[in-house]
């Protein structure tokens, strides 16, 4: 009896380097010239531009009335520690504070259902403020990462305190401002 052939496992068909002699010379790998760098050169960078009022790594500009964007999980979890949002806020921050939701947040409480029914009634809410949201989705985590980012960036908007639960949210936002959230 003959023996039997086995199929080669992860086998790999077989090239020809760049460098055979079988290939035309315009077909071979030409030698890439490495360009001599130049010590007195000036290094050029993309920095993004910081407005002045974070000079010291916090926004100075952050007075009363606080404009405050609010996360689902934070509402989630203030209706656990049976906390009135506005009112607390306004107990921890000692002035007036203005919740902001935006469509995303509203969005992805309508979507956890009849379960969360108390979080919609208190998202709807009219001390809330509402912001239309304009792209595609209802991601909240990345609407709220955009809107800050919008914020500290864009002059006519320099007071903003944002409100969350959650570490991954924290992580993003940190990563995005490159400040201590």
């Amino acid at each position: 009896m003959g023996k039997q052939k086995t199929k080669k496992f992860a086998a790999m068909k077989r090239m020809i380097s760049l460098k055979d002699n079988r290939l035309k010379e315009k077909d071979r790998a030409k030698a890439k010239e490495k360009k001599k760098k130049d010590p007195s050169e000036l290094k050029e960078r993309e920095v993004p531009k910081y407005p002045s009022c974070l000079f010291f790594q916090y926004n100075t500009q952050l007075g009363p009335p606080y404009h405050v964007l609010v996360d689902t999980n934070f509402i989630n979890f203030s209706i656990k520690a049976k906390l009135d949002i506005v009112q607390s806020m306004m107990d921890c921050l000692y002035a007036k504070c203005i919740p902001y939701i935006t469509d995303c947040v509203m969005a992805e409480i309508e979507k956890l259902g009849m379960k969360y029914r108390v979080a919609l009634r208190i998202a709807k809410d009219p001390r809330f403020e509402r912001l239309p949201c304009t792209h595609k989705g209802t991601y909240a985590d990345d609407c709220l990462v955009q809107r800050v980012t919008q914020v500290m960036y864009d002059i006519k908007y320099k007071i903003l305190e944002y409100i969350f639960y959650g570490q991954m949210m924290a992580i993003k936002l940190h990563n995005c401002t490159r400040l201590s959230t």
